[in-house]
């Protein structure tokens, strides 16, 4: 579709076509600071571009805030944020780009829809309280809370447009400058006392905007917004319509005073006390949350232009970002070269579970859901069918250089390249001597010990979900849409044998063989090393089954939670055969995390919050399920285990490591990090990169910080990573990526020196 031409405030006689590399293709919502464009990346990603209009582009004052705002959205992160994937607050016309989330607005919901009923108000507020959390601890207030920033989104609410002051949101001004809200949604405090606004405050306008989606209208309603800003300061809420089991706490949001008011924490601890008594699904219900999903404008354009946005005089759209690693790509055979304030949060994607081991595995799949993704798995989008070679030696075209001066006894060095030398972190996995990764657009192969890069096998696609598969003594790329698997010559990156007769969803490696998953839930066992299909069938009790495997355990474990995420249904099953080797359903929403003896260690989630609340450990054998509880449950959890102990991360960058034979924590670190990457371990230090490019190193036994390496951020700071590839442990030395494009290794015995 065209782009528009815009029609609210500022319009130029014609709109970009371009955002630096993102390609505009329609308008999703105008207003008075700027203009939200559908738009994709050069690998068709969709993304939601906000575009400043040029008379706010040449505002010098406006353009040193829009950079606060960016640096400020690239610390947000969780599951009720929206990542930001790329931003240029120095472009001619300053722009951000953001993933583009299908849904309507809470505004939009409401005024199509009615009054949510309660169970959709619970939800919604949990997942709002969520988000102002992960908002409230990187520093961020957000000051601007209202329906129209607020995505319902099929996984839940999404907060965007944070902390962001809009010259044309208020009517109101202060002698200091602009009030920055919009008055219905803002505190007491905003106006009486603009500059000692807090975290608090955000708690009032979620307060305010529980009733608008109870009632259609707001706790403090006049047509003036002067009227309403002595209305919020001095009368009491109107909560007629509330339901009574959410107005007393509703009541405690609106308190006049900040500190009298709850804290993101405190009110997910009451909405837990009443999760139980409302079905957890109704909030995601498609035909009673979601009236319509949101067309392709290139296969509808009419249905597009049906289903634009619709935003409110002197409001911008909603926007929302992609996964950074998606470079530009200059075609698949080219060789690579040696509103308007930001949007929505920053963050990332969640990070997936089960920390990798140092044998290679599959791309780690989607974390067991409740019954809105049915039975418990959602599809795994891998890409990746490759189709030309080159093979480089000992000489390659992009950047290579050494890293320290530093000599470990066995002559390593630590080193670092840019086999691409483009942005984005790869994803590695070591196998046959080979460190092998996949960046957008291609694998390649490098040597450890001095990060030679040693080939490169270019791909259609450029997009990648995980790092290849070694198995069998080859390397599998991750999977092509509509193709089956490939195998390639760890030596020289040539095709050893490929299949093209059966589409396949999701691939894991295990041991010598290679698990497939059919896109109607069917597995196929292939040896790795033939590309022969063993055997072919389904995982009794899983609808479609992706799995997990661990360094030293012939198995392979497929978990499924229950709609009502009560119970989750865990199988072993042998890779050789396909035979099942034990079957159990186990109490709460589970992911398997990694093995210890002869038990299984599986990570125990809230199935409303999400959070990690408890290890549970399951012996086979035996029957037996002892459970750990978390003294403070982690966000977003994801970890590994290694010589019987449990390391999780989580969103805000606490490490724990609980011991699974003595079943106690045994140290917590805060190591301020906004999130990190699955972690792994070695047995002296537990590794995991950072959104800015460190590499991190915790001592295993006390659980202090032993060392880090500078960032890598390269030349674009505002680029945000949407995931973090997990380190790779491999002969001592530690392997890992980072946002500018870098591959990097370094002793693991001494990180000080890091």
């Amino acid at each position: 579709m065209a782009p528009q031409r815009n029609v609210g405030a500022g319009a130029e006689a014609e709109l970009p076509e371009y955002a630096g590399h993102y390609r505009l293709e329609s308008c999703l919502g105008s207003g008075g600071m700027g203009v939200v464009h559908l738009a994709r990346s050069t690998s068709g990603l969709k993304l939601a571009v906000k575009v400043v209009h040029a008379e706010f582009a040449r505002d010098r004052e406006f353009r040193g805030r829009f950079r606060q705002e960016v640096a400020a959205a690239r610390r947000v992160s969780g599951a009720f944020t929206a990542p930001v994937v790329d931003a240029d607050p120095e472009a001619e016309r300053p722009w951000m780009a953001t993933l583009f989330i299908p849904g309507p607005t809470l505004a939009q919901h409401v005024k199509r829809n009615g009054p949510m009923p309660p169970p959709q108000l619970r939800r919604l507020m949990a997942g709002l309280a969520e988000g102002l959390r992960d908002i409230h601890r990187v520093g961020v207030v957000h000051r601007d809370l209202k329906p129209s920033n607020v995505l319902l989104a099929e996984d839940g609410p999404k907060v965007i447009d944070f902390g962001i002051s809009r010259p044309k949101d208020s009517e109101l001004r202060t002698e200091t400058g602009k009030l920055i809200g919009t008055p219905p949604f803002m505190a007491p405090e905003q106006f009486r006392r603009p500059r000692e606004v807090g975290p608090s405050a955000d708690i009032f306008a979620l307060g305010s905007l529980l009733v608008h989606a109870a009632t259609g209208r707001g706790p403090f309603d006049s047509d003036s917004p002067y009227v309403v800003a002595y209305q919020v300061v001095h009368d009491d809420p109107d909560l007629t319509g509330v339901p009574d089991g959410l107005a007393p706490l509703v009541l405690r949001c609106l308190a006049k005073e900040p500190e009298d008011r709850p804290t993101p924490d405190a009110l997910m601890r009451e909405l837990r006390s009443v999760a139980a008594s409302y079905d957890t699904q109704a909030f995601m219900t498609a035909q009673a949350f979601i009236p319509a999903q949101r067309t392709d404008p290139e296969a509808d354009p009419a249905g597009a232009v049906a289903d634009r946005r619709e935003v409110p005089d002197g409001e911008d759209g909603n926007g929302t970002g992609a996964d950074p690693a998606a470079a530009p790509d200059p075609g698949p055979d080219a060789t690579p070269d040696p509103d308007a304030a930001p949007d929505p949060g920053a963050g990332a994607g969640p990070g997936r579970r089960g920390g990798p081991s140092a044998a290679p595995r599959g791309a780690p799949p989607p974390r067991p859901q409740r019954g809105r993704v049915g039975g418990g798995a959602l599809a795994l989008a891998v890409f990746g069918t490759l189709f030309s070679v080159q093979l480089l030696g000992d000489e390659s075209p992009a950047r290579q250089r050494t890293a320290g001066a530093r000599t470990t006894p066995d002559a390593f060095r630590a080193w670092e390249a840019a086999p691409s030398g483009r942005p984005g972190s790869p994803q590695c996995s070591y196998g046959a001597e080979r460190l092998v990764c996949a960046q957008a657009g291609s694998v390649f192969a490098l040597d450890p010990d001095d990060g030679r890069l040693l080939w490169r096998h270019t791909a259609a696609r450029t997009s990648v979900s995980g790092p290849p598969v070694v198995s069998g003594g080859l390397v599998q790329p991750a999977l092509e849409p509509g193709s089956g698997p490939e195998a390639l010559d760890p030596a020289s990156g040539k095709p050893r044998w490929r299949q093209d007769t059966t589409e396949y969803n999701g691939l894991t490696g295990a041991g010598d063989m290679l698990l497939l998953t059919g896109a109607d839930g069917t597995v196929t066992g292939m040896d790795s090393a033939s590309g022969d299909a063993l055997w072919t069938g389904r995982v009794p009790g899983h609808g479609a089954p992706y799995f997990r495997t661990f360094a030293g355990d012939p198995l392979a474990y497929v978990a499924s939670t229950s709609d009502d995420g009560s119970s989750t249904r865990v199988t072993a099953v042998d890779p050789r055969s396909g035979a099942v080797r034990w079957d159990a359903r186990l109490e709460g929403m589970l992911t398997p995390v990694g093995i210890t003896g002869e038990a299984v260690v599986l990570a125990s989630d809230d199935p409303v919050l999400g959070d990690t609340r408890a290890l549970v450990r399951y012996t086979p054998g035996s029957g037996q399920t002892r459970r750990v509880t978390l003294p403070v449950p982690l966000a977003q959890g994801h970890g590994t285990v290694h010589g019987g102990v449990a390391y999780l991360t989580g969103t805000g960058g606490r490490l724990v490591a609980v011991d699974m034979a003595a079943l106690r924590q045994r140290w917590s670190l805060e190591t301020g990090v906004a999130r990190g990457s699955a972690p792994v371990a070695d047995g002296r230090h537990v590794y995991f990169t950072a959104p800015d490019g460190r590499l991190l190193a915790v001592d295993a036994r006390e659980g202090r910080l032993a060392g880090q390496t500078a960032p890598r951020m390269g030349d674009r700071p505002d680029r945000v990573a949407a995931t973090l590839p997990e380190p790779v442990i491999a002969d001592g030395h530690v392997h890992a990526t980072a946002p500018d494009g870098t591959v990097f290794a370094v002793d693991a015995g001494d990180p000080v020196d890091w």
